[in-house]
């Protein structure tokens, strides 16, 4: 099983790149724009048909692909060059491409909740003896839909955030159709019995379920793609804040390996599918958000210089040439690879140690 969840977990980064350009690719159509060539998978030609003005082509290395338009960044006389076109068409094509990263996510995600049954909510339905949380304005009913400030969209979002926090917190609970803040509500940690086992847990037991139909599954669908979301900003928060470094990042190697330890853990193959995919979504999310990051070379750094040079040619009544804009992306593409290839080694000596050790 370990060389299908390899394999899987490549044909999984291939076609989130592929759908990726295909975004830029069918937006810049509808919008316009010369497609000079839209190829599937990278390197040496194996295929190609020119078919009206773009020729589609296949290719010998079986990841992603590339949409390839006229102009984009150089000036051209060419009215549908991409550079041509008015700033809200390029605004939306550079977008596209990550709005099919998040569909593709929340798609994946529907599937998923569709055969769960039913929902967990964030409702207390009684507390342990001994944790004093009555006492600190909590009452039975109410649903916890904020922690320090952070939205509640799931059950398993209470766990996470209180484990970020430091065990005090500022809660928001919805109690009979209003909501009620409780600052300063000292949550941590203790051990209480359960089921004849001493467990350590928050000493709030949650218990409210909700019947699975169509909206309830878009809802929670909807939140689950929300909370990856904000996992990814987490993530970056932490990066830029310290509380996380450089070696804890993983690129593709280390991401494939969790994968395969995700598939070849589980208690069933079918479960370790079902969990790989879901994976799948994290990371489909993951893209879409990290494109739009506002960095050279990124999709959201393009949209950055998209805006800031629409708005100086509007007050310098004069076109910039795109060339430069070209070299920013040219000089931020390579300082990206430069990061990955750390980031890949650094994972590949992880990995060849893990084997060793």
């Amino acid at each position: 099983m370990t060389v299908f969840y390899i394999l899987f977990a490549i044909f999984i980064f291939g076609f989130l790149i592929f759908i990726h350009e295909l975004g830029h690719f069918i937006a810049a159509k509808k919008l316009g724009v010369q497609v000079n060539e839209f190829a599937i998978c990278m390197g040496p030609v194996l295929w190609k048909k020119k078919k009206g003005e773009t020729t589609y082509s296949i290719r010998a290395i079986p990841v992603g692909g590339f949409c390839a338009m006229e102009g984009e960044d150089q000036a051209l006389d060419n009215p549908r060059a991409f550079t041509s076109v008015s700033w809200w068409r390029r605004l939306i094509i550079l977008a596209a491409g990550s709005f099919m990263n998040f569909l593709a996510g929340f798609l994946v995600v529907a599937a998923i909740v569709s055969m769960s049954g039913g929902f967990f909510r964030p409702i207390i339905t009684g507390f342990f003896d001994g944790g004093g949380l009555e006492a600190q304005g909590l009452q039975v009913g109410d649903e916890i839909i904020k922690i320090d400030g952070e939205p509640v969209y799931l059950y398993d979002d209470v766990s996470m955030l209180l484990s970020r926090g430091d065990g005090v917190f500022d809660l928001v609970v919805r109690r009979g159709g209003e909501k009620v803040s409780l600052p300063h509500v000292n949550l941590q940690k203790g051990d209480y019995e359960l089921d004849g086992q001493i467990v350590h847990m928050y000493g709030i037991n949650f218990g409210a379920k909700e019947e699975q139909n169509l909206w309830t599954t878009l809802r929670m669908s909807w939140f689950q793609t929300l909370d990856f979301i904000r996992l990814v900003r987490l993530g970056l928060q932490d990066l830029v804040t310290g509380a996380v470094g450089i070696n804890d990042m993983s690129g593709p190697v280390g991401i494939v390996n969790v994968m395969v330890d995700t598939g070849t853990s589980a208690e069933s193959a079918s479960i370790g599918f079902l969990n790989v995919v879901y994976l799948a979504a994290f990371i489909a999310v993951n893209l879409a958000v990290m494109n739009l990051l506002p960095l050279p070379a990124l999709d959201g750094g393009r949209i950055v210089c998209l805006l800031l040079t629409t708005v100086a040619e509007k007050f310098s009544h004069r076109k910039l040439n795109p060339k430069y804009e070209g070299y920013l992306h040219g000089a931020g593409l390579a300082l990206l690879l430069v990061l990955m290839a750390y980031v890949t080694f650094h994972d590949a000596f992880n990995l060849v140690r893990g084997w060793f050790a």
